[in-house]
């Protein structure tokens, strides 16, 4: 009896690991997607890029409507042309092409309440401006690849230390109302591995100052959680758990792009005002 108690609770401890497996093959398979889109870069990620910002904002409407509909199709349209547009030409081109779009999206939700209505409008908005940042970003010939996989691995990496950091330490909640199972030690646990991985990646590659890169990767870990957290409040407000099923172990596609559209717009961002890659200092 004593045995079968022991096996039982040695069972509980190691539940919250129950689902690793699916997660990590769904995780392994859309990262080499990701990395093989990006090392290809050009026309390639953005088809990629573009058809993941048009299923984040299909996903976004589902939440907050309960349906897909026209304004939901033209916002992602919308998403997608901005992506398309930065890729043909620049940002801005890209931005003034998803305008009109999501303009006119936005005036057939005007008799909705105020909460779908900027649901739609800003949150399709931010998927399009951040995912067409991420294509811009690649638009480096010296180092736009290595920024974006730097980026893409600093998301995983926060995941991944957040995962089992808060699993094995467990402490203090972080955000309980909108997220009850991350833990302050979760985000320790992301940051630290996300400066370790930053760090190992930057010496693996372009050479450039390790200890920089990994405190500029602990930020960008804090940043990909804001992300998430960000997500995890618009579900609760919606009432759903996932933006959707589309990817077996992670919800939808959103579930799974909130960390990088953060980091990867705080990145663009960061790289253009200073007319310089985020990952070289």
């Amino acid at each position: 009896m004593g045995l079968a108690r022991r096996s039982r609770a040695g069972g509980g401890r190691l539940s919250g690991f129950a689902d690793l497996g699916r997660r990590a093959g769904a995780g392994f398979a859309m990262a080499g997607a990701a990395i093989a889109a990006v090392w290809a870069g050009g026309w390639v990620l953005a088809g990629l890029a573009a058809l993941c910002a048009a299923l984040m904002t299909w996903e976004l409407r589902r939440m907050t409507v309960g349906r897909f509909d026209l304004p939901g199709g033209l916002a992602a349209v919308a998403a997608a042309a901005a992506v398309l547009g930065t890729a043909a030409d620049s940002l801005r081109i890209g931005l003034l092409a998803a305008a009109p779009l999501l303009a006119a999206a936005a005036a057939m939700t005007w008799h909705e309440p105020r909460f779908e209505r900027a649901a739609l409008g800003l949150g399709a908005g931010y998927v399009a401006l951040a995912s067409a940042a991420l294509v811009g970003l690649r638009d480096d010939d010296l180092y736009g690849a290595a920024a974006v996989v730097w980026v893409a691995l600093t998301v995983v990496a926060t995941d991944v230390g957040g995962y089992f950091a808060g699993r094995l330490a467990g402490g203090p909640k972080l955000w309980p109302a909108v997220s009850p199972g991350k833990t302050w030690s979760g985000l320790i646990g992301g940051m630290a591995l996300a400066a370790a991985v930053g760090a190992g990646f930057s010496a693996a590659t372009t050479g450039t100052l390790a200890h920089e890169v990994a405190l500029v990767s602990a930020v960008m870990a804090v940043v990909a959680q804001g992300g998430d957290l960000g997500e995890s409040a618009l579900k609760r407000r919606c009432g759903v758990k996932d933006s959707s099923t589309l990817i077996p172990g992670h919800g939808g596609v959103l579930d799974r792009m909130d960390g990088l559209l953060a980091a990867g717009l705080v990145a663009a961002l960061i790289s253009f005002a200073r007319a310089k890659s985020v990952f070289v200092w």
